[in-house]
């Protein structure tokens, strides 16, 4: 446990891995692990498997064990943390825990959307029973693709169960996105609860800002994100600078410029303006063209980009050229996918 406080309080970039596929729907082993391979050459500190953006539906699929292995067997000796996506109520919750535990996974991303009608001693009870198989790296996913609200009150709760070692905040609102951080400055737990962002449209900010509530101060280190299953290499150097901006005290203004145009790529990618229907066929759309995936195929066929979305993507990548890492994937797309 002390090691994994202390490698989560680094800031690690932690890519939410993807799922895959054939154009038969199957599952590409090959190119799984070359995302895998691809991720750890491009600078991540840990890895996050059986995700949203691996697709929840995995579980129906019968695949949910099989991507946890392939990862796995590619981190190999690698000191990398291993999160595994935990879903569910309680009985599904416990299996995938205790599942994720006999891997040697490290974490548990604990999704609550399977009990959105809960109550907040209810939501606490079942996070207490998963907390007991597998340390837990709280989760809150914005209710638009599948998450559900969470209220201070429930934060506050949470940040006290004593094997919590981190937090991904993914609400995509500022005030929801505070309530996570104050929870953890009135806990007192700052220096033992590592908090990450989650919120793919504000990430070099979350990363750049210093919450202060009144003399307690908390900062957000690293980054479980979707946006960084792509341009990996290119979001390692983000972080890196806002490290060192945070070190200095100051944020360059080129730094809030970035941050600008990584929230309007992602905009293209993960397709707000559509309940962010096209969010994962528009991470592996990216990934297409780079040579990693096959296709941006998901588990249900009708899951594609949405009217326009392609053209969109062709305006980011042409506008922010410096976002991409196609020159890095280009050098390295042999040795990922032999």
């Amino acid at each position: 446990m002390k090691r994994l406080r202390s490698k989560l309080a680094e800031g690690l970039l932690i890519p939410a891995h993807p799922l895959a596929l054939t154009p038969e729907r199957k599952l590409d082993e090959r190119r799984q692990r070359a995302l895998t391979r691809y991720y750890l050459a491009a600078g991540a500190g840990g890895i996050a498997v059986g995700v949203h953006t691996t697709q929840f539906a995995i579980r129906e699929a019968g695949l949910y064990e099989r991507v946890l292995r392939i990862a796995l067997e590619e981190t190999g000796r690698r000191d990398v943390v291993k999160v595994a996506g935990v879903v569910g109520k309680t009985p599904q919750a416990l299996r995938e825990a205790a599942l994720a535990r006999d891997l040697a996974y490290d974490a548990a991303l604990l999704s609550l959307g399977a009990l959105r009608d809960a109550t907040i001693e209810e939501l606490i009870s079942h996070a207490k029973a998963v907390s007991e198989v597998i340390p837990l790296f709280g989760f809150y996913l914005q209710p638009s693709v599948g998450g559900c609200v969470l209220p201070y009150d429930f934060w506050r709760r949470f940040v006290e169960i004593d094997n919590v070692v981190a937090i991904k905040i993914a609400p995509f609102n500022r005030y929801q996105t505070l309530h996570v951080v104050r929870a953890v400055a009135d806990s007192g737990r700052q220096d033992e609860i590592a908090l990450y962002t989650g919120n793919d449209d504000n990430i070099l900010l979350d990363l750049l800002t210093t919450f202060d509530f009144g003399g307690a101060r908390v900062r957000i280190v690293g980054g479980l994100l979707g946006h960084w299953a792509f341009w990996t290499h290119r979001a390692a150097e983000q972080l890196e600078a806002a490290k060192a901006a945070r070190r200095s005290g100051a944020a360059p203004a080129a730094l809030l410029t970035l941050a600008q145009q990584i929230t309007d790529a992602n905009a293209a990618v993960f397709d707000p303006q559509n309940s962010f229907r096209g969010c994962i066929p528009g991470i592996n759309e990216i990934l297409r063209r780079q040579g990693l995936l096959a296709g941006r195929y998901c588990l249900d066929p009708r899951e594609d980009l949405s009217a326009g979305q392609s053209e969109e993507i062709d305006r980011v990548c042409q506008q922010y050229p410096h976002l991409a890492d196609d020159d890095f994937v280009r050098a390295h797309l042999s040795d990922f996918l032999a």
